[in-house]
């Protein structure tokens, strides 16, 4: 195992106590950033990016048809592997928000695309639970469990607000321990329900828990009622019968005193690496442990912690996530040094043999090689002027740094207006800016001027553009210079050839104003008259 320290670029202060780090389609996916999403990444969720010693973060795109994702701290986060033709996702339940709300709903995180460059692009959408409802709650867990042939989610634990009519002025924000219900739901209709259990007698959050199959163990965790972390290990077994399902459980002896651990797995079977913790307020648990999940039950082995370094030993907090298999991002506050400008420090700690850490390190480097511009399919013309997405997320969009977070970026949210790179005859005051077109909702319309190696963003308003012009050039495929450069729209492609209707004159009828006349000869004169004579 190693411990190797990381340097943040620029990215620091997003990664705050309450986290988490989720494993969708081979990246890394940070979740519950600081404060509420702006400019600089508007879905809330970034890309976590190693490379060498250095952390990187780039922001991730979201679907058009997806809704808000607040950014939730503790919240329960389980992740569903491939079944029945669905693919990989994440549910999410509950948390804190950054105003000290706590949230109730259930989310459901899946990958919606791979664009350009393989750039992976989000879908989320709100989940409806029907009948006994959990409520609103941060610290819990999720779990999947499997029995005869079906599939269904296990909810324990967690912390909420005292109920509304015990709340006072003075305890306004105290929290209690929830009611040690477990819920059982399905994933398919929605349909939730609520049991309780004689060996569940205390509630109890920030504990671990692990399932396999119809089993769900629970290990540790923290009671605010008796403000303990007793060594508590329960086994719970679901079995998911045609009508209500059946569970029981079961109370094991060798559990852990720990909460708030980090575990991650180590591999396609049921093998866990349990890391860090707390076992009181004021000590933390800087020991590691294995489990093992099999027929036969749990198995809890001790393991070699990495060598601490003494900032880490000294530090009062920590926290983190796992990040792939059998790697895990550590965090401690650098404890308000003044010579140290970021506000924590950051170690990737690996529990991999050698010769499979060298074996990812040239998995990776073949990943990054194979972005490359030849191998790329083009962006359409058309896709470079749309009122979607963020401009910045067009800018070197070939390149994986493109997207990089930059904390720089952030602007104070109670200024209005927006601000990116533009002409040099720009009028547009970000702080005294007014909509001037219907399309402008937030943020002032933009069009990419094409003139350069790299181009740059130009204000429409500043281009002298009517809104009609402006959503015609949207949807055609040109590229546009600024009054720098031009200021007229440069057709890039040959315009389709227009072909001339003919035209055709309806057949009109001459009006008769007199008697039918017939030209005849002489001859046929002559002989009709002796005819009818």
């Amino acid at each position: 195992m190693t411990l190797q320290a990381l340097t943040p670029v620029n990215c620091a202060g997003l990664l705050q106590p309450g986290c988490s780090l989720l494993q969708l389609d081979g990246e890394i996916l940070l979740f519950g950033q600081k404060g509420w999403p702006k400019r600089s990444c508007p879905t809330g969720i970034f890309g976590v990016r190693f490379k060498q010693s250095e952390m990187k973060l780039r922001a991730i795109s979201f679907s058009n048809d997806s809704c808000y994702l607040p950014p939730l701290r503790c919240p329960a986060v389980c992740r569903l592997d491939p079944y029945d033709g669905l693919p990989e996702s994440y549910l999410i339940h509950g948390g804190r928000t950054p105003n000290n709300e706590i949230s109730s709903s259930l989310y459901l995180l899946t990958m919606d695309s791979r664009g350009c460059n393989r750039k992976l692009m989000l879908k989320c959408k709100e989940k409806e639970l029907v009948g006994e409802v959990p409520g609103a709650r941060y610290g819990h867990t999720m779990s999947i469990v499997q029995s005869r042939g079906k599939t269904a989610c296990v909810m324990f634990g967690g912390r909420s607000y005292m109920p509304a009519g015990k709340r006072t002025t003075e305890r306004w924000n105290s929290v209690v321990d929830c009611p040690p219900q477990v819920f059982l739901f399905d994933l398919e209709f929605g349909c939730s329900s609520a049991h309780t259990l004689p060996e569940l007698s205390n509630g109890q959050s920030f504990h671990v828990a692990i399932a396999r199959e119809d089993s769900v163990y629970f290990i540790g965790g923290h009671s605010i009622t008796s403000d303990s972390r007793p060594p508590r290990l329960f086994r719970l077994r679901v079995e998911l019968l045609q009508g209500s399902p059946l569970l029981s459980c079961e109370t094991l002896d060798f559990g852990l005193s720990i909460s708030s651990a980090l575990i991650t797995r180590t591999g396609p079977g049921h093998k866990y690496i349990v890391l860090g913790g707390y076992q009181s307020d004021s000590q933390k648990r800087m020991e590691c442990n294995t489990v093992i999940l099999d027929e036969k039950g749990i198995h809890i082995e001790h393991l070699e912690p990495p060598k601490w370094t003494q900032d880490i030993i000294h530090s009062r907090t920590w926290f983190g996530g796992s990040a792939r298999d059998s790697c895990i991002l550590l965090a401690v506050p650098t404890e308000g040094r003044p010579s140290q400008p970021d506000v924590h420090y950051f170690y990737h700690v690996s529990f991999q043999q050698e010769k499979e850490s060298n074996e990812e390190e040239r998995t990776q480097a073949c990943s990054q090689e194979s972005t490359d511009y030849d191998n790329s399919t083009p962006l359409e013309d058309s896709e470079e002027l749309y009122f979607g997405r963020e401009p910045h997320e067009l800018e070197n969009s070939s390149d994986d740094e493109g997207d990089t977070y930059n904390e720089e970026d952030e602007e104070d949210e109670s200024q209005t207006g927006y601000w990116v790179k533009c002409c040099l005859g720009c009028q547009v005051d970000p702080n005294t800016w007014e909509p001037l077109y219907s399309t402008e909702l937030y943020r002032p319309a933009m069009i990419f001027c094409s003139k350069g190696e790299e181009g740059h963003w130009v204000h429409a308003q500043c281009m002298e553009l009517s809104e009609t012009l402006l959503v015609k050039l949207s949807q055609g495929s040109k590229k546009y210079f600024c009054l720098d450069h031009g200021g007229l729209p440069y057709q890039e492609m040959t315009p389709p050839r227009q072909i001339i209707p003919v035209k055709r004159t309806p057949m009109k009828v001459k009006e008769r104003n007199g008697s039918l006349m017939f030209k005849m000869s002489p001859a046929k004169k002559s002989f009709f008259k002796r005819l009818f004579d």
